[in-house]
């Protein structure tokens, strides 16, 4: 009997096709930072005694804007208001679905100015506003994946808050438990990069994530319903590298991500470095400064 192998058998097996990714156009509301300082502590990052600059601040900021507009998605402006320093922050302005905008209601007294310069920003262009009722900070822990909702508690949103999103989307609400201060919003802890349903309807959406950022309970979730999610570790999240903005094929993420940076290239998708390091020193980053309007 012949012992050489056959024909298949000598054949390499064929390495798995990396996906093609393809951009979806994206709409953000963005603030410039012209009164950008730190000068109170609300998170771990914020250190008031450090000096910070807010002309570097405001340039990166630019870099930002200039990026989402290079790649073709539209960018609205709300006005800063003098004395709301961390207004540029504008993913925890509100939650956007369908035309319909939740306000929100903030957990810290310093950032309760924020609300309603937002909700009348919403108003006056177009979407039907809804006023909270329980205390949340908007996508900065309300993330949009697919059709289902992920929300983050532990910190900043109360667990009330998910009940009450669900009411006013009608969509399913996914809560998970945030366990580390230094990842205070759940945009700081999971990346959405393709929020979008197949065409049997079934969701294939992908996230990455920080499991250490999580609660036992959460991570055991997070790892039924996202088997192929990118784990991204601390060093990554540490520099806010999960903090990103993607269109599905973008991913605009820190510079100093670079393992992250990796993943996401063998994933296929396309890494888009922006540095937001003043920024950081308030305790945001990219997503912090990006907030969807959606419908």
């Amino acid at each position: 009997m012949s012992t050489h192998p056959t024909l298949a058998e000598s054949r390499p097996t064929p390495e798995p096709a990396t996906p093609q990714r393809i951009a979806q156009h994206r709409r953000y509301l963005m603030c410039r930072p012209e009164h950008f300082t730190v000068s109170y502590r609300i998170n771990p990052w914020m250190e008031p005694d450090r000096p910070t600059d807010t002309a570097k601040a405001v340039q990166q900021w630019q870099d930002l804007y200039d990026t989402y507009v290079r790649l073709g998605h539209d960018v609205e402006l709300i006005d800063p208001v003098e004395g709301l320093p961390d207004m540029v922050y504008t993913a925890n302005g509100g939650f956007l679905i369908d035309g319909r905008a939740l306000g929100v209601r903030f957990r810290v007294p310093e950032r309760r100015g924020e609300e309603r310069p937002f909700m009348q920003w919403f108003a006056d262009h177009g979407f039907e506003v809804i006023e909270p009722v329980e205390v949340q900070e908007g996508e900065g822990d309300f993330l949009l994946v697919g059709d289902t909702i992920l929300a983050g508690t532990g910190f900043r949103s109360v667990g009330d808050s998910h009940r009450e999103v669900a009411e006013v989307f009608g969509r399913e609400v996914v809560s998970l438990r945030l366990v580390d201060p230094r990842f205070y919003h759940l945009d700081t802890a999971i990346a959405v990069l393709d929020p979008v349903e197949g065409p049997d309807g079934v969701e294939r959406a992908n996230i990455a994530y920080l499991p250490t950022a999580f609660d036992e309970a959460s991570r055991a979730v997070l790892t039924e319903r996202y088997p192929e999610a990118i784990l991204v570790d601390d060093a990554d999240g540490a520099v806010f590298g999960l903090n990103t903005a993607s269109d599905g094929r973008n991913v605009i993420v820190s510079p100093r991500a670079v393992g992250f940076i990796a993943q996401l290239r063998e994933r296929g998708y396309v890494p888009v470095t922006v540095d937001l390091s003043e920024l950081l020193l308030g305790g945001g980053g990219i997503k912090c400064c990006t907030l969807e309007l959606r419908g």
